[in-house]
C-alpha cells in the first residue's frame, strides 16, 4: 500500500536520496527519527510491510513526515544520532534495545582515541542514556561524547570510511613502549604514526578535533577550517602538510556510501544479533593459499581485499616450518594458527576480517574450523575447491552458518578474485624461496669442490 493521503509529507515528495526523517502525530508531537540511504524507499517500507506490534502502533499514529536531506549516508547517520540526543522522540527512547545503543566517546589522553561504549555500560557507571555533554561521573576520562547510534554496524562502517580522511591511533607512543616500530595501521595509512613518534601531540590533537567536529555534525564548518589550514600551510611553504590536508579534504568531500545503511532500507530496525550476522563484502576480506612442489619449499600466502580491491600493503607471507612433505591441509593449519595467534596477542594490529577465504575443499575447511574452535575464534569461513573438471570453482562452507549462506553466491566473484590473488602471491613467494634454496645448494657444492 502507498502512504495514506491523510499523512502530510514535506513538500509533498520524498526524495530518493540520503537523509533523516521525522514522524509526527496528529498533535504535531514528534514520534520517531530515522536515517536512510533513500528517504523514498525507507519511509515507504513502513507503509508497505507487515510489522511487529511496536512498529505497527507507530505507523498508525503517523500524520506528518518531515525530512532533512544529506549528501551522504554517513552524514545521515551523524545527523540522526545528534537529533535523537537533542529531541529524544518517545519511539526512539522507549525502544526495547535502547540500552544496547552505541555511544562514541573520545578519550582525554595525550593522544586521544575514539572508543565505543554501549548504553548499558554507561548506565552501569551511573550515566543516563542520551546525555549530551560529558557527564562528571565518567571521571574526566573523555573529552567528547556522541550518540546514541541505533546501528552499531553503520557507526563502525562510518568510522572506517572517515579514518581515511582523519586517521587516528589506538597504539601508544615510543616513550611508553620503548620501541618506535610502526604498527600495522600506520603501515596502511590508518594511523598517523603515534607508535613511531611520527606526529606531535599538538598536531595529533588538531586532527582529532576534526574527528569531533565531523561527528558533532559540523561538517561544513570543518571543511571551511581545513581549507584555511591548507592555504596557510602552503603560504608558509609547509607543502607536505598542505598536501596532506588537501588529500583529507578530498576524502571527506567524496565519501563513498559503501554498504553503509543499505540493509536498513530493506528491513525495519534490526536487532543487534541481525547486525552481527551481516558480512560486508566491501569490508576486510582475507584469502589464503599454499604453494609447494612435492612438499618442498612450502609457503603460504595471505592477501587482503578491501572495498573489493587488493590492499597489497596488508599482504603477508608464511614460510612453512612444521609440516614435512606434500600436506596442503597441514600447511593451511600452520598458517591459520600463526595468523590467529597474532590476532589473539595483538588484537588491535591484527584484528579479524569480515570473512576468510581459503583455497581448498572440505579437508582444508574442516581443519581450519577445528583450529577456530580450539582457539575460540568465530570468523565466517569459505573454501573454494576446483570442480570435477578442475575448471568450475565450487564454494565449500557450512550451510548452517547464516552469515556465510547469505553472502556466498552474492560474493562468489570477489571471493574467487581474492583466492586467485592469494594463489599468485603464494606462487611468487614459493619461487623466491626455491631460488634462494637453490642458490645456497649451488654455493655449497662449489665451495666443496
Amino acid at each position: 500500500m502507498a502512504i495514506p493521503d491523510f499523512v502530510q509529507i514535506q513538500r509533498d515528495v520524498l526524495p530518493d536520496d540520503p537523509g533523516v526523517y521525522f514522524y509526527y502525530d496528529c498533535d504535531g508531537e514528534l514520534l520517531y527519527i530515522g536515517k536512510a540511504t533513500s528517504l523514498k524507499k525507507r519511509v515507504g517500507s513502513y507503509f508497505n510491510k507487515a510489522h511487529d506490534r511496536r512498529i505497527a502502533e507507530l505507523v498508525g499514529k503517523i500524520r506528518r513526515i518531515d525530512y532533512i536531506e544529506t549528501k551522504t549516508s554517513v552524514e545521515a547517520l551523524v545527523l540522526e544520532a545528534n537529533q535523537i540526543n537533542v529531541l529524544q522522540p518517545p519511539y526512539n527512547i522507549l525502544n526495547k534495545d535502547d540500552k544496547s545503543f552505541l555511544y562514541l566517546l573520545v578519550t582525554s589522553t595525550d593522544f586521544p582515541r575514539p572508543v565505543l561504549i554501549r548504553g548499558h555500560e554507561l548506565a552501569g557507571a551511573g550515566v543516563a542514556p542520551f546525555a549530551g555533554a560529558i557527564p562528571e561521573k565518567l571521571g574526566g576520562k573523555y573529552r567528547a561524547m556522541f550518540g546514541p547510534y541505533t546501528s552499531s554496524y553503520s557507526l563502525k562502517k562510518a568510522m572506517e570510511l572517515i579514518r581515511r580522511a582523519i586517521p587516528w591511533s589506538v597504539c601508544r607512543p615510543p616513550e611508553e613502549t620503548g620501541s618506535d616500530r610502526l604498527c600495522f595501521d600506520a603501515q596502511i595509512g590508518k594511523c598517523p604514526g603515534v607508535c613511531g613518534g611520527k606526529i606531535s601531540k599538538q598536531r595529533y590533537r588538531r586532527m582529532m578535533k576534526r574527528f569531533e567536529m565531523f561527528f558533532g555534525g559540523k561538517t561544513a564548518r570543518l571543511l571551511g577550517r581545513m581549507k584555511k589550514e591548507m592555504e596557510k600551510a602552503a603560504k608558509e611553504m609547509r607543502f607536505e602538510e598542505a598536501a596532506e590536508i588537501r588529500n583529507a579534504l578530498f576524502s571527506l568531500e567524496h565519501i563513498r556510501d559503501i554498504a553503509m545503511i543499505t540493509k536498513e532500507d530493506v528491513e525495519l530496525p534490526m536487532t543487534r544479533v541481525d547486525e552481527e550476522m551481516y558480512v560486508d563484502l566491501e569490508g576486510w576480506i582475507e584469502a589464503y593459499d599454499i604453494s609447494n612442489i612435492s612438499g618442498t619449499s612450502a609457503v603460504g600466502s595471505m592477501v587482503v581485499f578491501f572495498e573489493g580491491r587488493p590492499l597489497k600493503a596488508a599482504y603477508r607471507k608464511f614460510k612453512i616450518k612444521t609440516v614435512i612433505g606434500a600436506d596442503d591441509v597441514g600447511c593451511m593449519e600452520e598458517v591459520m594458527r600463526r595468523r590467529l595467534k597474532r590476532a589473539l596477542r595483538y588484537p588491535k594490529a591484527w584484528g579479524l576480517p569480515e570473512i576468510m577465504v581459503i583455497d581448498g575443499g572440505e579437508g582444508q575447511v574442516n581443519r581450519v574450523r577445528e583450529v577456530f574452535a580450539e582457539m575460540g575464534v568465530d570468523v565466517p569461513l569459505i573454501g573454494i575447491a576446483k570442480g570435477y573438471d578442475r575448471k568450475q570453482d565450487r564454494l565449500v562452507f557450512d550451510r548452517g552458518d547464516v552469515r556465510v549462506t547469505s553472502v556466498a553466491e552474492r560474493g562468489k566473484e570477489v571471493f574467487c578474485k581474492a583466492r586467485d590473488e592469494a594463489h599468485r602471491f603464494a606462487v611468487k613467494y614459493h619461487k623466491e624461496v626455491r631460488s634462494r634454496a637453490s642458490g645456497i645448494r649451488r654455493g655449497k657444492k662449489k665451495t666443496s669442490g
